[in-house]
């Protein structure tokens, strides 16, 4: 054979072998995994890549979508922000996917922004966020504010009976932003601001014996104290070891995290942490045939009985089977048919309700506090009914007259008192 017909013969091969699938390209759905497989965030990230790989193999056992199987096209940005919005831009414009699903933290997310609004690209964001946002081209199938940080606070206020409040936060947009909120929030609920304490510390922080002795000098009157961490990653391990050493325990002053979950929990010693708190849409201990069949299906993938599931999973599984109905809805791939063809999309989540796409692209979704226990799941305190995901909220003055609405007014930042449409800084 002649170089040139091996050439072209491995030319063929490699374009019907593409991504390890038999399929021509012009015959699949291209389906962009943008999560970092390496660096910091690879420990929750990766998780979320094999759900979406569990996703298209169940829809393509089920027939794919338009009569077309499903390709996925996994990129790996290294938990490093700049390269996300590269690797973003190489999905749309060189592999040419029709959706990504994707990022965890929202400075990735912001990184990503201007790319897939230049390009017209499209994106399922699947954690829990700091609001203040909302892009015509992002589906946020994780917590605002009001579905998590909120709920937590009344939690703590109501039934708890805390009236000092320690907002301890890693240093980035995420929790700054939901700390402003909350700090708004817990003074229009009349607590002072001297009964706020708020702190940030950098990623990998280890070093907690400070500021854990601040925080219990807070209740030095007699007050009751509680934590509203949004520290991430590994700087939880030591925190909670700290207080702990400190002789703090859950029942002298309650932390309640959004960042702690099964994933983080599994493997650890989790004796320090017995008896705090989280906040979620979702925890693996939630009793529904929904959430039964996805854990089995989950462990079936992924060939692993202790392989845990979490909050942004369920997320990520919400937004995928919407993104199909609304593929399927539409006829087509079409990013403006399928975003049109989003809003108002329901899908049962894994706790027992429905979830359902609002205009301003968040969902509707139930709020849960649950207690750690020692194997690592959470005992489920407090569930409500599925609450509307707000975009803007209504505790900073700037953000409560903005609104979101891509249906009616085609708009993500709507000011109702001009009456206008304002235009969004894709980045910060």
């Amino acid at each position: 054979m002649t170089g040139m017909k091996k050439y072209l013969m491995g030319a063929a091969l490699a374009t019907v072998f593409a991504a390890g699938g038999a399929y021509a390209q012009e015959d699949t759905i291209k389906i962009g995994v943008l999560h970092s497989l390496s660096g910091t965030m690879a420990i929750s990230e990766t998780t979320l890549k094999d759900t979406v790989l569990m996703l298209i193999e169940e829809q393509n056992k089920k027939g794919g979508i338009l009569g077309k199987q499903l390709e996925a096209v996994v990129v790996d940005p290294a938990s490093d922000w700049p390269l996300f919005a590269e690797k973003a831009r190489e999905l749309i414009s060189d592999e040419g996917v029709d959706v990504m699903f994707g990022c965890w933290t929202s400075v990735s997310r912001k990184s990503v922004l201007p790319v897939i609004e230049e390009l017209n690209g499209l994106l399922f964001y699947p954690v829990q966020y700091e609001g203040e946002e909302s892009s015509k081209n992002v589906f946020y199938t994780g917590a605002a504010p009001n579905q998590q940080a909120i709920p937590a606070t009344d939690y703590f206020l109501e039934e708890l009976g805390v009236e000092k409040f320690a907002l301890l936060g890693t240093d980035y947009v995420y929790p700054r932003t939901t700390n402003n909120i909350l700090e708004a929030y817990l003074k229009d609920k009349g607590i002072p601001a001297e009964d706020i304490f708020v702190n940030y510390t950098p990623f990998g922080h280890s070093d907690w014996s400070t500021i854990v002795s601040d925080v219990k000098a807070l209740g030095a009157d007699g007050k009751k104290v509680g934590v509203i961490s949004t520290i991430n990653g590994d700087a939880n391990i030591g925190f909670y070891k700290e207080l702990a050493a400190q002789g703090i325990a859950a029942e002298d002053i309650p932390v309640v995290a959004f960042s702690v979950g099964e994933e983080e929990l599994s493997g650890l010693d989790t004796t320090n942490l017995v008896g705090h708190l989280a906040a979620w849409n979702y925890f693996e201990s939630a009793e529904s045939p929904e959430n039964e069949e996805f854990i089995t299906a989950w462990h079936e993938f992924t060939g692993d009985a202790n392989r845990v599931t979490n909050d942004p999973m369920e997320a990520t599984y919400i937004g995928f089977n919407m993104w199909v109905n609304a593929v399927e809805a539409a006829g087509t791939t079409d990013v403006d048919a399928v975003t049109t063809a989003m809003v108002g999309q329901e899908f049962p989540n894994l706790t027992g309700s429905t979830a359902k796409m609002l205009p301003n692209h968040h969902l509707t979704k139930p709020v849960l506090i649950g207690e750690i226990l020692e194997d690592g799941q959470f005992d489920i305190i407090s569930e409500t009914d599925p609450v509307p995901g707000d975009a803007w909220t209504d505790f900073l003055p700037e953000s409560a007259v903005l609104k979101s609405d891509w249906i009616d007014l085609d708009c993500g930042m709507y000011n109702t008192e001009s009456e206008s449409c304002v235009q969004q800084k894709s980045n910060y």
